[in-house]
């Protein structure tokens, strides 16, 4: 066998000098080793219970229990003696539903007779959220 002979080295290249610098790549992340989980027995605390609260009945807000005087428009239907918003909200309820005014295919629109038709501002038709804004305009 015949022992090899070191190879004679070259010498160097000259290379150009307006190279960008090559963008770094991010290290490769090493799998985390998985240990194992021991086990240890879950102490329970007892549970603390809040004492609790005795009920307190609501209290209504003093602005809707005021009672208003309804203008003769909305007077026709509910009356013209004062009344707080929530009465005047329940005795409209109360005609429409003795009356028929509710529209049949959605029920959240009111189909106002000759009365409402006074109170929604000649309109022929109303949400029942805009109801409520309308028949505010007849309240002082």
């Amino acid at each position: 066998m015949a022992a090899k002979k070191p190879a004679a080295k070259k010498p160097a290249a000259k290379k150009p000098a307006a190279k960008k610098p090559a963008a770094k790549k991010p290290a490769a992340k090493k799998p985390a080793a998985k240990k194992a989980a021991v086990k240890k027995p879950a102490v329970k605390k007892p549970a603390v219970k809040k004492a609790a609260k005795p009920k307190v009945k609501r209290k209504p807000n003093a602005a809707f229990m005021k009672p208003m005087t309804p203008s003769a428009a909305l007077g026709a239907v509910v009356g013209s003696s004062p009344l707080p918003r929530t009465e005047v909200t329940s005795k409209i309820w109360a005609y429409i539903k003795k009356n028929n005014l509710q529209d049949k295919a959605n029920r959240r629109m009111i189909n106002a007779d000759a009365k409402l038709m006074a109170v929604f501002g000649g309109k022929k038709q109303v949400s029942m959220f805009e109801m409520t804004k309308l028949v505010s305009n007849h309240l002082k």
